[in-house]
């Protein structure tokens, strides 16, 4: 059973049946999809060194844009302890120039959520709250986050942390997958955000 069914239990079987099949990881395949986003917006340019160092860790970057081409894989892994894990690969291509949004999941079985380490090697760990809404469309809300340091982990007081709201739903009328993230801060405001649509890759 996928993390992803098993953080949501029952009200998994309430999303869009094309987000089951999409989230559901029979067989442990894979899920590779490509699409365009729509719009990629970056914050205020003094965050820019931020977005440099995030180029380095395959987390965030300073480009922006329209009609942006991109891939999304998430593989199914066994972590070193045994843990299931979702390996996330968000490719974006501007131009010439190649950049990543990446992150490993896990369920965390006692506390019921997603556990979310950011960038490669990981520099920011994030608790994720999975919510299916009415129209069965998928939200996902970061919430505690922490430093990642190594083997060390620091707790990051609210003010500085990078919150996430992220929506995936499958539009009927256009047959494809449509994403919005939002990241915004309590005191910045907005920092990094995307929407597009996408398709699965079908092998």
């Amino acid at each position: 059973m996928s993390v992803f069914k098993k953080v949501l239990d029952k009200e998994f079987y309430r999303l869009h049946q094309m987000l089951q099949k999409r989230y559901e990881f029979l067989d442990d395949r894979p899920f590779q999809a490509e699409g365009v986003m729509k719009r990629i917006k970056v914050g205020p340019k003094f965050l820019y060194p931020l977005f440099w160092l995030g180029i380095k860790r395959k987390l965030l970057f300073p480009e922006y844009g329209t009609n942006i081409p991109f891939k999304l894989l998430n593989t199914p892994l066994v972590g070193a302890n045994g843990e299931e894990q979702i390996h996330w690969e968000r490719v974006f291509y501007f131009g010439e120039k190649t950049r990543y949004f990446n992150a490993l999941m896990s369920f965390d079985s006692k506390r019921r959520l997603i556990k979310d380490y950011l960038g490669e090697p990981s520099i920011l760990y994030s608790d994720l709250v999975f919510i299916v809404s009415s129209e069965g469309f998928l939200k996902i809300v970061s919430s505690k986050q922490r430093l990642v340091l190594g083997n060390l982990e620091l707790p990051l007081p609210k003010i500085f942390q990078g919150l996430a709201t992220i929506t995936e739903k499958y539009c009927e009328e256009k047959g494809v997958f449509q994403i919005s993230v939002n990241v915004r801060n309590p005191l910045i405001g907005h920092i990094f955000s995307y929407e597009g649509e996408f398709n699965p890759i079908e092998k």
